[in-house]
Formats: C-alpha cells, sequence, structure tokens
C-alpha cells in the first residue's frame, strides 16, 4: 500500500525535483554537493535506501591510498603503464579533492605513510617488486609529481614487532582517515548547501513519463528532471547491463591494545589483506580472495574461512604474543569489474550513473561524484 503523505510533507519533501541521486555515499553526496555549487537554484534530492548508506562508504578501511608496488604491477600486468599511471594520478587527486573539501581535521586524515609487507615465504614475490621500485618511482613521479614514492625498510619489522614478515616497502604518501568522520562531515556539507536526504527509501523501479522521471520507491513515487545512480556494487540490480560485480570486505577492530607500536596503514598479498591502527586498536580485513564467488554478494555479513583466516594473521603475524581481543565484526560492499577504470556515463535519457569503483572509493569517490555532476548538467 502506497504510504499515505500529509499536505506539508508533499509540499516540503517530495517535491518535484530538478536532480534525484540514488545512493547517499561518497560519490553521491560528492555530486550533490558539486550540483549545487555550479548551480546553486538546484532542487537536489537523495534518496538513500538504508539507514546509513548502504554499501562501503561508511564501512571501508578509511585508507587514502593510491596503491601498492604489487599492486601497481597487476594493474599495469591487466592494462597498460600509460593506464597505470592515469589511474594513480585520478586516486592521487581524488584525494587531494576529499581534504580539500572536507578538512584534514573534520575526518582525522594522517598521513603516517603506507608498507606493504611481505613474508618469509614469498621471497621471489618480494625481489620481483624490489626489482621494480626505481622503475615506478619514475613513473609515478610524472604521475603525481612526488619523488621517491616506495623504498624498502626492512628496518620497520623489527619496530613493529611483526612475525614471519622478511621485507617492507614503504610509502610515506599514504594516509588513513577516520571514514565516519568523513561521511558525517560531508553529509553536514550537503545539508548546507540546501540538499535534502531522506533515508530508508528504496528504489524499485524507474520510469520515464512523458515530460520527467519517476522513481517508485518504497516510500511512494517521486518525480524529477533527471537521475543520477551512485549505488556502486548495487547498481546492477536496477541495470543489470551495468558490468558491476559486487565484492564483500570482512573487517574486524580489536579491543585497545597497551603500547600498540603500529602506526599507518598496512598491506599484504596484493593488497587483499590490510591492517592499520585506530585508537590504539588494529583494524584488520580483506580475505575475500580466499573464495571469490561466495564474496561476490551483496548480502552482509560474514564467512567462517575469511574470519578464521584473519584471527590467525592477527594472532601469528600482526600481533604475535599479543593474544588480542576482537570488539566489532562488520563487512562492506564494494563494486568490482573488468576494468580498472570506473563508469561514469549516461545509461538513458537523462538518467546517468557514477559507479564501480574497485574497491578505491574514497581516493576516487570525490572525483566521480564531480564528474557525473557534469555529465549531467552538461547533457
Amino acid at each position: 500500500m502506497e504510504p499515505s503523505f500529509s499536505y506539508w510533507e508533499r509540499t516540503a519533501f517530495i517535491v518535484h525535483a530538478d536532480v534525484i541521486v540514488i545512493g547517499s555515499g561518497l560519490v553521491g553526496l560528492s555530486a550533490a554537493l558539486h550540483l549545487k555549487k555550479q548551480q546553486p537554484n538546484l532542487k537536489v534530492l537523495v534518496l538513500e535506501r538504508g539507514f546509513l548508506p548502504s554499501g562501503a562508504s561508511t564501512k571501508n578501511a578509511g585508507f587514502a591510498c593510491f596503491g601498492t608496488v604489487s599492486e601497481q604491477i597487476s594493474t599495469i600486468n591487466q592494462s597498460s603503464e600509460e593506464e597505470a599511471m592515469s589511474l594513480v594520478a585520478y586516486k592521487w587527486r581524488g584525494l587531494q579533492r576529499l581534504r580539500e573539501n572536507l578538512g584534514d581535521n573534520n575526518i582525522e586524515y594522517y598521513q603516517h605513510g603506507g608498507h606493504e609487507l611481505f613474508f618469509q615465504d614469498e621471497t621471489d614475490v618480494a625481489k620481483n617488486c624490489i626489482n621494480q621500485i626505481d622503475h615506478l618511482n619514475k613513473l609515478l613521479q610524472q604521475a603525481i609529481g612526488k619523488p621517491d614514492i616506495y623504498a624498502v625498510a626492512n628496518a620497520k619489522i623489527a619496530d613493529f614487532g611483526f612475525k614471519n614478515v622478511s621485507q617492507i616497502i614503504y610509502n610515506p604518501y599514504e594516509g588513513q582517515l577516520h571514514t565516519g568522520k568523513m561521511m558525517h562531515t560531508l553529509l553536514y556539507k550537503v545539508y548546507d548547501a540546501g540538499v535534502l536526504v531522506l533515508n530508508n527509501c528504496a528504489i524499485e523501479r524507474i520510469e520515464h513519463e512523458e515530460n520527467y522521471i519517476v522513481l517508485h520507491t518504497s516510500q511512494g513515487d517521486f518525480k524529477t528532471n533527471k537521475v543520477i545512480l551512485a549505488t556502486n556494487a548495487f547498481a546492477n540490480q536496477l541495470y543489470p547491463e551495468l558490468r558491476v560485480i559486487p565484492g564483500r570486505g570482512q573487517v574486524l577492530v580489536t579491543k585497545p591494545i597497551a603500547g600498540l607500536k603500529l602506526k599507518g596503514t598496512y598491506h599484504f598479498n596484493e593488497g587483499y589483506y590490510y591492517f592499520r591502527n585506530i585508537d590504539n586498536r588494529v583494524l584488520f580485513g580483506g580475505g575475500r580472495n580466499l573464495d571469490y564467488k561466495a564474496e561476490e554478494t551483496w548480502d552482509f555479513g560474514h564467512t567462517d574461512t575469511v574470519k578464521q583466516k584473519l584471527i590467525n594473521y592477527l594472532h601469528e603475524i600482526i600481533l604475535p604474543g599479543r593474544n588480542p581481543e576482537i570488539d566489532y565484526w562488520w563487512s562492506g560492499i564494494m563494486g568490482f569489474g573488468d576494468e580498472i577504470t570506473p563508469i561514469v556515463k549516461q545509461v538513458q535519457p537523462n538518467i546517468f550513473c557514477a559507479v564501480r569503483c574497485n574497491g578505491m572509493g574514497v581516493a576516487m569517490g570525490s572525483l566521480v561524484g564531480e564528474e557525473v555532476a557534469e555529465l549531467s548538467l552538461n547533457t
């Protein structure tokens, strides 16, 4: 049964919007903010099916990163040096835009650097990565204008107290942030710009009428001139032709640990595992590669396989002998695809999408949102 809205609700909330953005994550809110900056008189409405943003915007690990050495090598092998460096430049610019838009203090951004770890049985992998550091540093200097991005830093192994780690490659330009405060700050900027955000409003279908578009939702119908779809991993629930594959990331956070030595962000196994410090705790996530098919899901939750692997690594590699207790478990859904770049395009007349951030939404989301906003304004 369709909800019954009062006169007041219909005239103040259920308006005929100029643009409706579907999804209140980083991409969707960045798009809404950019629309209002460019055209302050636009009526912009954001519809979100969750109580908080669904997907990964408030559930990611808070890494402000642009790729480890092994990830760069993998991306180059998948595409080309030119495309890989173009992507690095895009992530770098996206991170700078995020910081510029929201302010480092508001999002608890710290640039403690990033570390790629190699285990004792990964001698060949480590050697291959180390051999390519000089070449990658030259490529990345051209891409982001920073010298000496990657360097071997094995002295840090003992400092951090890791076990079974034989090599570390350090990147001083990698940062970390508080994902919740990032989205909180962005949400208030969007409110301040005059954008209305309505939660618990799931889109059931989208139809073109004669002069406008109707969004049929769980809370009733909304009319608009243009739509921006910013639902990332969930995009093909509405448009199956969009090639976006969901990928669940499972994450834990320990209870506070006295004398924690970790500071910064850490990756291993080509970035499939990642951990960092937060409030004297360790946040640790990953393991999607243990069973890709099981993690290609829109369902939040956990699997025993991944949970056990994360617990083992936490006790045996990251905090050996410390017996850390786990305080939080959660999962987020990311959007992946065969190509390395996001999909920003018109999918139907006056309906635009900005999806498939390939697990790098924090780095790319601000620019992807602005890009789709510009596309909608100029089409």
